[in-house]
């Protein structure tokens, strides 16, 4: 059974974390996986002031939330507790935007050799050309069944060659030849998983998203809504300027050939009483006139040409009747 100092720590530690996600609902869920004590040392020193930095073991992060959530039911805890696996921290953001923290936490990087048997996170190419290591390390490459050759009394390789490959495990010969070469492919820094931000737990997917992203989604969705409403031939906001221009064609088909007018079809007009003249007046607006017109004069041919055939037809009909 734990003694009294160590039930008091865990009840302050509770407690802080309780409040924080209460009263500072703005927070970064990171993961902290083969992170150095050094750079989290450093990322507590840049942030403070501005955000707090709160690890924990999961279990009494778990029991700490699971108080919280009976505590404030509406705080969205439970929410937080569902999602809390692996190796994860907060970071509250007290006086600063998140977008500030993620820029401190990309300042701390940490490069790594690597280990035989670790899961590699990149996929790494050793380059063909000289290596510098002396003809009698020929063994460390012929046990990767990697193509060399000796120039200049150094192993060059004779192409490019995939040592490591993302999501599959480093083997004990690259490694040993990673290390030989002075290579460090593996770059470690706490990332971001989830976002913690009024009582909802999403992905750090939506901090990647930039205002233009979501006012093109937001015009999409709009003409969506739009496009629905007048097939469905329900009015909506977003459907009436289409159907109040749908209405001023047809109002404007109306009048065309009368003698009445009013300023919106007074453009219209003009181009049905003389669209030569128009379209020299205005090229951009009635390009697509002449085609029109172009084709609405063969039609008229046509149709002559049926008729005058028609006729032709019923005079011969006649002569020999």
């Amino acid at each position: 059974m734990p003694n009294k100092e160590k039930l008091a720590k865990k009840n302050a530690y509770f407690n802080k974390l309780i409040d924080l996600c209460v009263n500072t609902p703005n927070a970064l869920l990171v993961n902290v996986d083969n992170i150095s004590s050094k750079q989290m040392q450093d990322i507590r020193m840049e942030l403070r002031g501005k955000a707090v930095v709160l690890m924990g073991k999961n279990t009494m992060i778990r029991k700490a939330l699971a108080i919280g959530h009976e505590q404030h039911p509406e705080a969205g805890l439970d929410k937080l507790r569902s999602i809390m696996q692996g190796n994860i921290g907060f970071i509250f953001a007290t006086s600063c935007s998140l977008d500030d923290i993620r820029e401190v936490l990309g300042q701390f990087k940490r490069e790594s050799g690597a280990k035989a048997g670790q899961t590699s996170i990149v996929d790494w190419f050793i380059p063909a050309g000289p290596t510098g290591m002396d003809p009698s390390q020929t063994s460390f490459f012929q046990a990767l069944n990697i193509g060399t050759k000796i120039v200049k009394g150094q192993i060059e390789l004779v192409s490019d060659f995939r040592i490591l490959t993302n999501g599959e495990r480093v083997s004990a010969s690259g490694a040993v030849l990673l290390g030989k070469l002075g290579i460090k492919p593996f770059e470690y820094k706490m990332e971001v998983k989830y976002v913690f931000q009024d009582s909802t737990v999403f992905s750090a997917a939506v901090l990647d998203m930039s205002e233009e992203m979501l006012i093109q989604k937001f015009l999409a969705g709009i003409a969506n809504m739009a496009a629905f409403s007048r097939e469905v031939g329900i009015p909506t906001e977003a459907g009436l300027p289409h159907a109040f221009g749908n209405a001023l064609k047809n109002v404007a088909a109306l009048v065309a050939d009368i003698d009445f007018t009013f300023e919106e079809v007074e453009e219209a007009k003009k181009f049905f009483a003389d669209p030569d003249a128009y379209a020299a007046a205005n090229p951009g607006a009635s390009s697509a006139a002449p085609a029109a017109g172009g084709g609405g004069a063969a039609k008229k041919e046509e149709k002559k040409a049926v008729v005058e055939e028609e006729e032709e037809e019923e005079m011969d009909f006649d002569l020999f009747g």
